[in-house]
This record gives C-alpha cells, sequence and structure tokens, in this order.
C-alpha cells in the first residue's frame, strides 16, 4: 500500500520515528495549551456568580474580586500561551532538521536511475516546502487542532451544566459543521496534492530557464520562457484558487452555524428565565461560554486545511523514503586483497544491461559484452552514436547495476564490494563536467576525504594532478587554488572545466580510470599536451576510455569496437586499420568530425581564457 492510499492518521503516523524524540516537549505544549484553555473556560463560570451573586446584592467589595479574578485567568491563559510556543519551537525545528537530513542522504543513497526519472524542482520542493510545512504542522497546526478540540468537547459539557436544553441546541445545530469537514477533506486533499506537484513543476521551470540562461538568450528565446513559465504558474493559480474557494466555503459554514446555534440558544434561554428554571447569570454565563468556544469552533476549518496540506506534505517526502535503493552494499561484503602482482584488472563477463522502463521486445541496450582490461593497460571504446559506449562506463562503479552478467575488478564481481570500496578503487570522469560551487582545491581534493585540504600533502596531491590534466590555468585565477567556480562552474570555460575535472578524478588515485570522452571541449592541442600528461601520471593505472576522436584512441594500447551493444572486435589500433573495415569507417567518420569541429569552432579549450 502507497503513502497515499493509507488513511490519513496512518499517513502522519509515519512522521513518529522523527517526532518521538521531540515528544515530550510536544506533549508539554498540549498540556500547557490545555491549561490556557481551561483558564479561558473558568472565565464564565466566574461571571456567572458575579451576576446572580455581588452585581444582584450590590457588593461592591465583592465584584472588585470578581474583576481581578477575570484579569487574572486572563494573565494566565496569556503567559500558559506563550509558554505553550516557546515548549514547541525548538522541537518543531528539530524534527525539520532530522526529516530534511534524512531527505538528504536518502537522495544520495537513491539510484541514478531514480535521479533519471525524477525532476529535480520536484525534489526540490519537497526538500524545502514540504518539510517546512511539516514543521509549522508539528508546532503549531497539530497541537492547536488538538487543543481546540478539546475546548470544545470540555465546553459542551460545561453548557449543559446550566440546562441540557441549552446544551441540546447548541450541540445539535453544531453538528451540519462536522458533515461539511468530512466533505472538505475529501475535495481539498486533492486540490492540495495537485497544488504541491504543481509547485514542483514550477521550480523545474524555473531551474531549468536558469541553468539554460545562455541558450535562451543565444536563441532570443526568453520570450518563450516565460510563456511556457506563465502557463504553469497560471495553473497553479487557478489550483490555489479552488483552494482558498474550499476553504472560503468551509469559513462561511463554520461561521454561520455557530452564529445560528447562538440566535436558537437566546431564543431558548429567553423562553427558561421567563420559566424561571434559568437564572440571568447562568443566561449570561452561557453565552459567555459560547463565545469562548466560538474561536476554536471557527478555526476549524483553517486547521483541517493545514492537517490536510501537512498530510499531502508527508506523503510527498514518503514518496522519496519509499523508493527503493537498488544498489547498495552486498549483506556480506568481500574486499580485495593486496596481491604480488599490479592491480586494476577489469573484466566485463557476458554483460547486459537494459534500463528498468525498457519494453520487453526490445532488445538489451548492453547485448553480451566480454571484455577484459589488463592492470595498467588502456583500452579505448569506439563505436557509432548509440552503440553503448557511455552506458558500459556506467557499469564499473554501478551507477547502474547490470541485468545480465558480471563487472570484475581483480578478481570479485563489483556487487559483492562495499561502494565506498568500490568507488575508491574505481575512478569516473564525465563528458559534460560537473563542478560544485567550492574553490578548485576543493573540488580536486572531492575523491580524497582522507586529506586535510589545507595540509602539505595535499596539495602535492592538488598540484600534481593539475599539471597531468594541464590545468595550470587555475594559478592565474584571482584566488588561484581557492578561487570559487561558481555554481556548477560556469564561471569557467568548457575546457577549463573538464581539466579539473580530470585532475580531481587523477588525484583520487584509483586503480581504474573510466573516462567518457572527457577531452571533447579541448582543441587538439591542448588534448594532445593532456594526452601525454595522462600517460605520466597513469602509467600503472587501468584506463578505459571512450573516445571520439582518433587523437584520443592513439593513446591506448589496445581499442575495443563497439556496435549494437556488443564489442565485436579487440585489437591494436594499427591492426584494425589493416583488418576492419567497420573500424577504418568508424575513424575516418571521427576525423571529418574533428575537422569540421577545428575548422568551425577555432580553439574549443578557450585556453587560459576568462571563461564563458
Amino acid at each position: 500500500m502507497t503513502t497515499s492510499q493509507l488513511s490519513l492518521p496512518r499517513a502522519l503516523a509515519r512522521l513518529l520515528p522523527f517526532v518521538r524524540p521531540a515528544l515530550p516537549r510536544l506533549i508539554g505544549g498540549i498540556v500547557v495549551g490545555l491549561g490556557a484553555a481551561i483558564a479561558s473556560l473558568l472565565i464564565p463560570l466566574v461571571l456567572q456568580w458575579v451576576v446572580d451573586g455581588p452585581l444582584a446584592s450590590g457588593d461592591r467589595g465583592l465584584i472588585v474580586w470578581a474583576t481581578l479574578g477575570v484579569l487574572g485567568l486572563g494573565i494566565v491563559e496569556a503567559m500558559l500561551i506563550f509558554f505553550r510556543r516557546v515548549l514547541v519551537l525548538a522541537p518543531a525545528t528539530e524534527v525539520e532538521f532530522a526529516v530534511r537530513q534524512r531527505f538528504y542522504e536518502r537522495l544520495q543513497r537513491l539510484p541514478v536511475a531514480f535521479h533519471d526519472r525524477w525532476e529535480s524542482g520536484q525534489l526540490l520542493s519537497r526538500m524545502m516546502q514540504d518539510i517546512s510545512l511539516i514543521r509549522r504542522w508539528l508546532g503549531f497546526g497539530a497541537i492547536l487542532l488538538l487543543i481546540n478540540l478539546l475546548t470544545i468537547l470540555v465546553g459542551a459539557v460545561l453548557l449543559f451544566r446550566w440546562h441540557w436544553a441549552l446544551g441540546a441546541v447548541f450541540l445539535i445545530c453544531s453538528l451540519p459543521i462536522w458533515i461539511f469537514a468530512f466533505r472538505f477533506e475529501r475535495r481539498y486533499g486533492a486540490l492540495s496534492r495537485k497544488s504541491q506537484d504543481q509547485s514542483g513543476d514550477l521550480a523545474t521551470s524555473v531551474e531549468e530557464s536558469v541553468h539554460g540562461i545562455r541558450v535562451l538568450k543565444a536563441f532570443g528565446r526568453g520570450a518563450y520562457a516565460l510563456g511556457r513559465f506563465r502557463r504553469q504558474a497560471e495553473s497553479l493559480r487557478e489550483t490555489e484558487l479552488r483552494k482558498a474557494h474550499e476553504v472560503g466555503l468551509l469559513w462561511f459554514w463554520y461561521d454561520l452555524v455557530p452564529a445560528l446555534a447562538l440566535a436558537l440558544c437566546l431564543l431558548t434561554g429567553v423562553v427558561l428565565v421567563g420559566r424561571d428554571t434559568l437564572t440571568v447569570g447562568e443566561l449570561f454565563a452561557f453565552f459567555a461560554m459560547a463565545a469562548a468556544l466560538q474561536w476554536p469552533m471557527a478555526s476549524l476549518g483553517f486547521l483541517f486545511s493545514f492537517l490536510i496540506d501537512a498530510r499531502t506534505a508527508t506523503d510527498r517526502v514518503f514518496e522519496v523514503f519509499d523508493a527503493e535503493i537498488t544498489v547498495q552494499d552486498p549483506a556480506s561484503p568481500v574486499s580485495i586483497a593486496a596481491g604480488p602482482g599490479p592491480a586494476g584488472a577489469l573484466v566485463f563477463r557476458d554483460v547486459h544491461f537494459r534500463y528498468p522502463d525498457a519494453r520487453t521486445e526490445e532488445r538489451d541496450l548492453i547485448d553480451g559484452v566480454k571484455l577484459a582490461l589488463r592492470p595498467g593497460e588502456t583500452m579505448a571504446l569506439v563505436g557509432a552514436t548509440g552503440s553503448g559506449k557511455t552506458t558500459i562506463t556506467a557499469l564499473p562503479t554501478r551507477l547502474y547495476d547490470v541485468t545480465g552478467g558480471a563487472v570484475e575488478l581483480d578478481g570479485v564481481d563489483v556487487r559483492d564490494l562495499r561502494l565506498e570500496e568500490l568507488r575508491r578503487r574505481i575512478g569516473i570522469a564525465f563528458e559534460d563536467p560537473i563542478l560544485f560551487s567550492a574553490s578548485v582545491r576543493e573540488n580536486v581534493l572531492l575523491g580524497r576525504e582522507d586529506l586535510d585540504p589545507r595540509g602539505a600533502e595535499a596539495d602535492e596531491v592538488v598540484l600534481a594532478a593539475l599539471e597531468a590534466a594541464q590545468a595550470g590555468f587555475v594559478h592565474e585565477l584571482p584566488d588561484g587554488l581557492d578561487t570559487e567556480v561558481g555554481e556548477e562552474g560556469l564561471s569557467l570555460s568548457g575546457g577549463q572545466r573538464q581539466r579539473i575535472a580530470l585532475a580531481r578524478v587523477i588525484a583520487a588515485a584509483p586503480d581504474v580510470l573510466v573516462l567518457d570522452d572527457p577531452l571533447s571541449a579541448l582543441d587538439v592541442e591542448t588534448e594532445a599536451r593532456v594526452e601525454a600528461g595522462l600517460r605520466r601520471s597513469l602509467a600503472q593505472t587501468t584506463v578505459l576510455i571512450v573516445a571520439h576522436r582518433p587523437s584520443t584512441v592513439s593513446m591506448a594500447d589496445r581499442v575495443a569496437v563497439m556496435r549494437d551493444g556488443r564489442v565485436i572486435e579487440v585489437g591494436a589500433h594499427s591492426e584494425l586499420l589493416r583488418t576492419s573495415e567497420h573500424y577504418r569507417f568508424l575513424i575516418s567518420t571521427l576525423e571529418s568530425e574533428q575537422v569540421a569541429r577545428a575548422g568551425g569552432t577555432g580553439d574549443l579549450s578557450e585556453e587560459d581564457g576568462a571563461g564563458s
């Protein structure tokens, strides 16, 4: 059963593990809040005594004491409300912190396949808006709802104290409120979920527009993006208006029904006073009590809508918590023992792979790959677009798990290794480099948590990695290694980002390095220098590199040719040129593309430039 299929109490009960540490103070807040409500309900009892006693007899001394008593009860109520807020504020924020931390941790642990399916704006809206809404509900809505319901219950019992007829009239007239509340929950719940989903879509739209601002400006498509945003914002606005209409309708009944109840109670009370079965003081106290209950009853409309919003937010958060972690540490992990020979043997044994949402009639994207890389060997993967080159590079580090066969590292199935050890031994650099909003130093040392970023050893590692990646331009940046590269490194050029990303994976010092065309943004001259640096620094490292240029192929010891998800040929570059017609066609195609790109774009790396 999914979270959205659970009843409202059971859905909200899923928050209990996060709430449990804060429960004592939250319960304390409820108790203090009830104390404040009881203080307010005692005031009508004092007023009854004043009207029927001192006021009727003219005893001014008792009237003064009664006035001071009412004032005292008001002060006690105000102080208890203040202490209620003090008690619940910190625990509610602690729960928010715990949920948000767990949510972020979950996002890190979920497989890449999950992030392929989910829009970043939807995740961001859950992380920020929904979890904040849960905190506000825990610290305010849930407590006030419980207090007000108990206040209404106690007040209703007290109404019968003066005369059963008055209490019965008030209670019967209030029954429609609960009927409207039940109908409201069903209608408003669907609108609340739709609104929060639309907010996530809107966040995604904003994020895409901000990240793609260069493309939008280059093509003059700002108006197009604005029109798309306007349509989404208008849809959200319409949903919010429908929510407001439902809340307004509920508020209408919550205001009208108590007013009608009071009118009928007044008529009944006058008749009872006329028959001498009720005193004026009791009638006055009854209406004072009814007035004290009016706010708790009127607040139920807002609190019920708040409750449903909180339930919807909880559903959305737990959709992420409930997502299956398909790539995780094995139950009985093994470790690669240090042997006498070099490490880094990477073997693909009849590997198959297909995405989970692939149709059954479709062939596997990776369809029985057999490939063995010797320790210290550099192997290039070559193939036409769609042959499966990039997909196969994601399998050794278990960004995706194979659906058939096995990938082995030094004789051990990578699924039998702890993820931490596996990703320490195998490093990967992507064609589209992602840098983080941090300094150059921090980005390069991302895979070396064993080093003190400010230590001498860390400096040596960073400088050696930058030198191997031909990224000496960093020393000319405003703050050198401490220069903040900005969000995703967009303050740098594409070639500069690629070289820093390459330095990052070199600094991690893995046994096996997987490179998905990491030099695509470099011009031929810079690429040659980088390749020479890689040969020096990676002499003992096994390298699997996706090649889109003949110059990249030339640095490989052997070349594997892929076609339709299979490795069809393996051999030295010169050998394949001599024996394989398909390989000669691929190389000639790559040469044509390289010449066209060099002629059309010039210096692709914007060598040592100011960046884009």
